[in-house]
């Protein structure tokens, strides 16, 4: 090699990325130990950003376009460099292209269920997927708070991150959306818009933007469909014709279980208990007239059963009998938190006409030795 070339081979005059990939965020131009020429070319193709780095410090930020490196076009190297009156000779720098494009089609879910709390169906688990897209907006906050040093990076380099942040912050935009949990099948739109706005508030502070967060599912517990779609369907007509259905089933269930033969004329037995049941409680939803033939009437029905919140969770049902025994005990207390069936929310025991009568009986307190 002779040496015009060895000179021109330290000298760095021609800068560009012609990028081939379809994942790459970051690229570092190598650079290595060569050094720029002053007045070299930059070239920054559409969909680029070209980020200038001095001894770890983020300096000028180039858009698209041809560029001719002059201390003029880059103030803040100029600055870092001292160069207060121009300086014309080589310089080093570490040289990172951002793409600016969209990164479509990225997935994400929810690897463990999202406990929602419903008013009426109580602690629920969710699960939930979809696609999102995203961009870098801010090239030299990017490379100084996420690829670093970074030489090649990549999206799937980032993604878990993302799909992390993306499930917290779901989370948060469900909880406070306000949304029935029966109706989230059709207000699909509506979470994904609650989710984009929620999730760009954080996703700024690295230089990134969501430009597109699609929910596609969200999916719920088999015997929770069940009861949501029961709910639906009675829930209009009448709360206490609800309670009579649920008895019936109850007793069929019983009844389909029973091996035995003493089971079986148990289960004849209830099975014409529950069609007298059925009779009358949707004779009376198509308006039959009950003059026509006296109806049978069933015994009846059990006291309603309260759910009890112990430690942060929903047991239950429990009976009268078994909350006093509980009162007796000091497992329930006059503040514990309960909840029937017809009762639009959560309440304190000693609010509960029901129930108020269970501590009226409690001894005092034992006065101090």
């Amino acid at each position: 090699m002779g040496l015009f070339d060895k000179i021109k081979g330290e000298f760095v005059d021609i800068i560009d990325w012609q990028d081939s990939s379809n994942d790459t965020l970051i690229w570092r131009f190598p650079r290595y130990q060569n050094e720029i020429k002053m007045g070299a070319r930059l070239t920054v193709r559409e969909s680029q950003a070209a980020v200038f780095m001095n001894e770890g410090k983020i300096a000028d930020v180039f858009n698209p376009g041809m560029h001719t490196l002059q201390t003029q076009n880059m103030p803040i190297l100029t600055t870092l460099k001292g160069w207060a009156y121009g300086f014309n000779s080589p310089f080093k720098a570490d040289i990172y292209f951002a793409s600016t494009r969209q990164f479509t089609d990225q997935k994400w879910g929810t690897k463990s269920p999202i406990i929602v709390d419903d008013q009426r169906f109580g602690m629920i688990e969710l699960r939930a997927f979809g696609t999102y897209a995203f961009q870098v907006v801010d090239p030299g906050l990017f490379v100084k708070e996420i690829a670093g040093t970074d030489s090649h990076f990549v999206a799937e380099d980032i993604n878990g991150q993302l799909r992390s942040l993306i499930v917290t912050k779901f989370t948060d935009a469900v909880g406070e959306g306000n949304i029935p949990v029966e109706k989230f099948a059709a207000n699909l739109e509506e979470l994904s818009e609650l989710g984009l706005n929620k999730l760009n508030l954080d996703f700024q502070s690295y230089g990134l933007k969501i430009t597109r967060f699609l929910v596609e599912n969200v999916s719920m517990p088999e015997e929770l469909k069940k009861e949501i779609f029961e709910y639906s369907r009675l829930n209009k007509i009448d709360m206490a014709k609800l309670t009579q259905f649920k008895a019936a089933k109850s007793i069929e269930q019983a009844a389909s279980s029973s091996n035995s033969t003493m089971g079986m004329g148990m289960g004849m037995g209830m099975g014409f208990g529950m069609g007298n049941v059925m009779t009358n409680t949707f004779g009376q939803m198509m308006g039959q007239n009950a003059s026509a033939q006296p109806p049978q009437v069933p015994p009846p029905l059990p006291a309603a059963a309260f759910y009890v919140a112990l430690n942060g969770q929903q047991s239950g049902p429990f009976t009268c009998e078994q909350l006093s025994q509980m009162v007796t005990q000091g497992t329930l207390k006059q503040d514990s938190l309960v909840w029937k069936q017809g009762m639009a929310s959560w309440v304190q025991a000693s609010g509960v006409t029901d129930l108020a009568e269970l501590f009226a009986n409690l001894p005092p307190p034992l006065p101090p030795v």
